[in-house]
């Protein structure tokens, strides 16, 4: 099957006009569109943001009874599609269907005056739904006749993030084989990394998989139930079941995008300080200043291919579930193994201060 690349990330959130606000005021997205009942969109309001190549679409339902409701009820805010563009989506939906996948939403055509934007859905992992895109005439209509586009407010800030790299998502225990044979099969995706980490008497698996052209890439994680409870389960717990955990996005330039989005208030995982006194004797000579990774807390890892450089931003939502992953790739295809570890210390250093509950809070 041919898949070009992720179209667009949907979220189900609460109040997307407040989500709208942080993803704007602290990473820097922009409104480009937005829609509701008046356009079509009978129960939900929807708002599109742009940052570079990545394009994310809030939507909250309007009811109780809407889709977008009844996921927040459940898991809070979250990742509920994960958009991917096709040259045929009529074909496409077809074949998915020919090879056992579950239909959500069949064919449908939206037309402005130069644009055409057909799109379908299909059931993908969990409550997660996997949408298919197909594009014709102007591609800054996202979707004609519903999201009425805005103009974006005038930024004397440059973008700092290029596109999606990918998305980790977190399986139970006993799902991550059947998962990864979901991929393979419906849309041939192809498996190119398995490892099995143990870190803290923690344990994890994780297999990646990604498409033939190599634009789609999931991470899986499943907690190993034999070792003692991480973030994995924590995630599992908190998301109530799976879902996607973090949204990896690239920039070719992670310490400024690190500046720029700490400026605007995004707060990011410390790092011990020892972790950079081998990092070189590690991952060898690093084209940036040591000094400075350590005071941003941007890891380093190294491949067959070269670097990775990769920070992760505290999760923004209460229930401590979807967070974001910066990434600049220097040659490296990898995702960081070597700092898994100190994702897991980092990770658990934030569980366990918002654990501390202040006496009296919620007495």
């Amino acid at each position: 099957m041919d898949i070009r690349g992720i179209d667009h990330i949907e979220l189900y959130v609460g109040d997307a006009r407040q989500a709208a606000f942080y993803f704007s005021t602290a990473v820097g997205f922009q409104l480009c569109g937005q829609g509701g009942p008046e356009t079509g969109l009978a129960g939900q309001r929807s708002l599109l943001l742009c940052h570079g190549d990545i394009r994310l679409v809030l939507t909250s339902g309007l009811s109780a009874e809407h889709p977008a409701a009844r996921y927040v009820q459940r898991h809070g805010d979250g990742i509920a599609v994960v958009a991917v563009e096709v040259d045929d989506v009529a074909a496409a939906y077809a074949e998915l269907l020919g090879r056992g996948a579950t239909g959500v939403t069949p064919p449908t055509t939206s037309t402005g005056a130069d644009a055409e934007v057909v799109i379908a859905e299909v059931d993908g992992f969990g409550d997660v739904r996997h949408r298919l895109v197909q594009r014709r005439g102007d591609r800054g209509d996202f979707l004609p006749g519903v999201i009425v586009p805005t103009q974006p407010a005038a930024q004397d800030d440059k973008a700092v993030l290029a596109e999606i790299d990918h998305l980790a998502v977190c399986v139970p225990p006993g799902q991550l084989d059947e998962t990864v044979r979901h991929y393979q099969r419906l849309f041939d995706f192809g498996q190119i990394f398995e490892e099995h980490v143990e870190v803290g008497g923690q344990g994890m698996n994780s297999k990646v998989v990604q498409s033939p052209s190599g634009q789609v890439t999931v991470v899986l994680l499943e907690p190993d139930r034999t070792r003692r409870p991480g973030q994995i389960d924590a995630f599992l717990d908190q998301h109530a079941g799976a879902g996607v955990q973090h949204l990896g996005l690239r920039t070719d330039d992670i310490v400024g995008a690190v500046e720029e989005l700490g400026r605007r208030g995004v707060r990011f995982a410390g790092t011990p300080g020892s972790y950079y006194d081998a990092l070189e004797a590690r991952v060898g000579r690093v084209d940036a200043p040591l000094d400075r990774l350590r005071e941003l807390g941007v890891l380093v890892d190294s491949d067959h291919g070269g670097q990775l450089l990769q920070i992760f931003a505290e999760s923004m939502h209460v229930r401590r579930t979807l967070f974001l992953e910066l990434i600049e790739r220097r040659g490296a295809s990898g995702f960081g193994s070597g700092n898994i570890k100190a994702l897991y210390e980092a990770k658990e250093r934030e569980l366990a201060a918002v654990a501390v509950v202040p006496q009296g809070v919620g007495a």
